[in-house]
């Protein structure tokens, strides 16, 4: 197994891993680099915890924070269209953002001060407001870049899919492909479609999982489902569509809703929306 296919088993994990590291070193550099100034004449302004309590405050309310941003980027991807219109959807964003980044950081400090026996004071609100989102916009800027700089790089690593497509017939939805077409770096693969077991919605992309790997697929989940209905494919949820060869039981709860567990294991929801034509499907 390569280091790329260990970190795709995990991707999540290292992922938030990597952001911890990044934000334990560089506060750490800001919090010592603090105490350092203070004491360049010999008599610090606070104690040594201080500088380490503001930065290790603003590091963790920006990773409880980060989770919820990236889903909402998965719902906004940039494009070269209506541009004005995605600046300031980000700016808003990066506006409420700074809001509960500041609100959680002052939350923070306020109770290790009070345990501490001392009195955090934060200061004017909207100046301190307005000092914090200075940092704030261009920390949103900086992950903004990150997450789909890491993207573009995890696809083109993963390899992006595209469907072999039938003879012509004129109609779309019946030209039912066989394969899929895999290409990584400077190689090329063939998945037959039969053996994908799920798609989830990913952006602008659909993800195919097939035998412990994912193919990314430049394609809505509606429109692929349609394609490759014939195959036995259905839609089971807003985000999920499901090869009924894969299933193995399928369970009902008093809401109305379900669960899917396929024969590898996996378990997928059934939206009570798609239940019912789901089922006529399965006849």
């Amino acid at each position: 197994m390569t280091l790329f296919e260990r970190f795709d088993q995990h991707k999540t994990a290292y992922t938030a891993l990597l952001i911890v590291l990044y934000l334990f070193i560089n506060n750490g550099i800001n919090a010592t680099s603090d105490w350092m100034e203070t004491t360049r004449d010999g008599s610090p302004d606070f104690a040594l915890w201080e500088p380490f309590v503001w930065e290790y405050s603003s590091a963790l309310s920006s990773l409880l924070l980060l989770p919820v941003t990236f889903m909402l980027w998965q719902r906004m991807p940039l494009s070269l269209t209506h541009v004005k219109t995605q600046i300031v959807k980000h700016l808003l964003l990066s506006l409420l953002f700074s809001a509960a980044h500041v609100t959680l950081m002052v939350l923070m400090r306020e109770a290790v001060y009070w345990f501490m026996g001392g009195n955090y004071d934060f200061g004017p609100p909207l100046r301190e407001f307005f000092y914090e989102y200075r940092k704030d916009v261009w920390g949103y800027v900086f992950f903004l870049g990150l997450y789909h700089l890491f993207h573009f790089v995890y696809r083109r690593l993963k390899g992006e899919a595209n469907l072999i497509e039938a003879e012509p017939t004129g109609n779309k939805y019946a030209q039912v492909p066989e394969h899929l077409l895999v290409k990584k770096l400077d190689r090329e693969f063939l998945v037959r479609v039969a053996d994908i077991e799920w798609m989830e919605s990913s952006g602008n992309y659909v993800n195919l999982y097939s035998g412990g790997r994912i193919y990314p697929l430049r394609s809505t989940l509606a429109e692929l489902t349609d394609r490759l209905r014939s195959k036995g494919f259905s839609r089971i949820h807003r985000s999920y569509a499901v090869n009924h060869y894969a299933i193995d039981h399928i369970s009902y709860q008093p809401s109305g809703d379900g669960e899917i567990q396929l024969k590898n294991g996996h378990k997928l929801n059934l939206s009570r929306r798609y239940k019912d034509e789901f089922k006529q499907k399965l006849v």
